[in-house]
């Protein structure tokens, strides 16, 4: 991997806006911030996500930057940005909706995830 992304805060949303079949979608908002992010790193093909035992309610969100992608990643390709999801967090993915949501005191991607049972008070950490 080429480097974590740690100007980004992650939230876990239960529910989805909407019903998704794709394993993820990316919001305009989304893809305009990744354009941003991943701008400039040449050795950088796009963006990993994964999930890793965190947090008080179990799982949380990881943002890597992607410089290959692994044999049995899952691939999701939308308006020229590349994602990357590694195999542990595909079922834990399936049929969310990535966003990225500014406001005067924070910027943090948001996940609008369907499978997701319940957060934990701050919403950084969640279970299936």
């Amino acid at each position: 991997m080429a480097g974590r992304i740690v100007s980004a805060s992650i939230r876990a949303v239960v529910g989805s806006k909407k019903p998704i079949k794709a394993a993820l979608t990316l919001t305009p908002s989304a893809v305009d911030q990744l354009k941003k992010i991943l701008s400039g790193k040449s050795n950088c093909i796009g963006l990993k996500i994964g999930v890793k035992q965190r947090g008080c309610n179990g799982l949380s969100y990881t943002l890597d930057y992607a410089s290959e992608k692994h044999k049995l990643d899952e691939e999701v390709v939308q308006d020229g940005i590349r994602v990357f999801i590694d195999r542990k967090a595909q079922l834990t993915l399936l049929g969310t909706e990535m966003d990225f949501v500014q406001s005067k005191l924070s910027s943090e991607f948001v996940f609008y995830n369907p499978n997701i049972k319940g957060t934990c008070g701050c919403g950084e950490s969640f279970n299936i």
